[in-house]
């Protein structure tokens, strides 16, 4: 495994620092996630990108960035700073917009994570060297890079099911795909003499892809036992947050006529701001 460029470097760095701020700072945290109703209804398109350096606790972030580092380095080296760079952002863009598209009629839906991006630069690696080995501190050998794919996509269809977290597992698959489809653009011989791993990977994530768009009913956790749950349109949530806002607001004004501005909460506060923010 090659040490990691400058461009690996500053991803890695970025993504530590934007994280840690999201930990500590949920407002900071909740402007910036995917979410589909932000994105697709309100035209936030800052946050395809913005997400994409946000995650939900330390494991999320360290296992990401393990993956970067491992994979970063041995890419940026063969193809260059800026080659790199534009799988690493074409993936977390594809991987995020796979996601946009499985929940398009779920606005309530968020995400965050570097998962399209990651899964871009792991697939990448894979497609151009299938046979590098990975190692890890708890691994006395290392393991085969297309092994490593492997599980990454067994772990994105296991968090799709699970439903578990608040990771875009979905964007791990978008991205991987575009990573892969950009590594070889660039490097078309690779298909060639590197196809059975190719391969390998790519079947399983692409019958992975028609399942979650053509039936993703098979893969949420539970379907067998219980009634499937109900997903409004944007356009239903919408209203109903609009509604649910104008209450809160309605009360709040209520209690500033009684009892004055100052006994307003610094939630009630914050409340009344945005939505002054919100008036155009």
């Amino acid at each position: 495994m090659m040490e990691a460029g400058i461009a690996t470097l500053l991803l890695i760095v970025t993504n530590f620092i934007v994280s840690f701020i999201g930990f500590k700072n949920y407002a900071f945290f909740d402007r910036y996630r995917m979410e589909v109703e932000k994105v697709l209804v309100y035209k936030e398109y800052r946050r395809i990108i913005s997400s994409g350096f946000l995650h939900v606790g330390w494991v999320h972030l360290i296992i990401n960035v393990i993956s970067l580092w491992a994979f970063g380095g041995v890419l940026e080296s063969f193809l260059g700073p800026l080659p790199f760079l534009l799988i690493y952002f074409a993936g977390l863009v594809g991987g995020e917009g796979l996601s946009l598209w499985v929940h398009r009629n779920n606005g309530s839906h968020s995400s965050v994570g570097a998962s399209g991006a990651i899964g871009a630069v792991i697939f990448a690696a894979i497609a151009l060297f299938p046979g590098m080995k990975i190692g890890f501190f708890l691994l006395p050998i290392g393991i085969p890079a297309w092994i490593y794919g492997f599980l990454y996509v067994l772990y994105s269809i296991y968090g799709i099911q699970s439903k578990q977290d608040n990771v875009g597992h979905e964007a791990h698959l978008g991205g991987s795909l575009t990573g892969m489809l950009l590594a070889l653009l660039f490097q078309p011989e690779a298909l060639s003499y590197n196809l059975l791993p190719i391969a390998l990977i790519t079947v399983p994530s692409l019958v992975f892809l028609f399942l979650i768009i053509r039936r993703p009913h098979l893969l949420q956790a539970g379907t067998l036992f219980r009634k499937r749950s109900h997903h409004y349109s944007i356009d239903h949530r919408f209203n109903a947050d609009r509604a649910q806002r104008q209450k809160q607001v309605d009360a709040i004004l209520d209690k500033i006529n009684q009892k004055g501005y100052n006994s307003l909460s610094q939630k009630e506060k914050d409340i009344l701001k945005e939505y002054s923010g919100s008036i155009h």
